[in-house]
């Protein structure tokens, strides 16, 4: 009975050495892939070796570290994220913060960023790549905030500029409202001025309409008949004189 019992024991530590053995065995092989730049496949490695062990944390940053060089800095990002520090070495934290960090810089997260690389000098002050990148996450936030301050007053700007010209078009519209109005009172004084010349005018009676069509006529016949005398007269012209 003490000899199965020990049996068994024998039996599941062999099985943990393998599995221990397997993983360690596809880290190297992604760090192979990884030093060939083939990070793809690296990637692959890794994360059958998480498989393996969803805990050991090299595989982690391992393959956070190839997301990172894929540009998928937001997967790389939330791998950094994941990995358990509490049993961890300060330099094994610093480095970690110090990969967080460049994830969320290349995302144009340079506030978060900045804070990674903090923590980052906390567990390794003397790291001059950190506070490189510190530095430059602090001078990209102060342009980010610039831009945003700019954008604002534009906005400021234009929502005045757009007020500036509604009021200008409600202005111009009671302009032209009253200009309108203007108009049609001086039609209508225009209009009632007609009618009351209309109106002063006096009336001619039906008989002394033709009297005077009659008289217009006989004026004009009298003109005609007068011009056409002074075309019939001969015209004068010169002697001619016989030798």
């Amino acid at each position: 009975m003490r000899k199965d019992i020990v049996l068994i024991i024998l039996l599941a530590g062999l099985t943990v050495n393998t599995f221990a053995q397997s993983e360690h065995k596809l880290i190297r092989r992604g760090n192979r892939a990884y030093s060939k730049n083939d990070y793809l496949e690296s990637e692959v490695q890794y994360r059958e070796a998480l498989e393996r062990n969803k805990h050991s944390f090299k595989a982690n940053f391992n393959l956070g570290d190839a997301l990172y060089k894929q540009n998928k800095f937001s997967d790389s990002d939330s791998i950094f994220n994941g990995i358990n520090t509490s049993a961890l070495s300060d330099a094994d934290k610093s480095m970690i913060y110090y990969n967080k960090g460049n994830s969320l810089f290349k995302q144009n997260k340079f506030k978060e960023s900045a804070d990674a690389y903090k923590m980052a000098l906390k567990y390794n002050p003397n790291d001059i790549d950190a506070k490189y990148n510190l530095s430059e996450a602090l001078r990209m936030m102060q342009n980010q905030q610039n831009q945003n301050n700019n954008q604002q007053q534009n906005n400021s700007n234009d929502n005045k500029d757009n007020k500036d010209q509604k009021d200008d078009k409600k202005q111009d519209k009671k302009e032209d409202k009253k200009d309108n109005n203007n108009n049609k009172q001086d039609n209508q004084q225009n209009n009632q001025n007609k009618n009351n010349q209309q109106q002063q005018q006096p009336k001619i009676s039906k008989e002394d309409a033709e009297r005077m069509l009659q008289a217009l006529q006989q004026r004009e016949k009298d003109i005609q008949d007068k011009l056409n005398k002074k075309q019939a007269k001969p015209v004068s012209g010169a002697s001619i004189k016989n030798w």
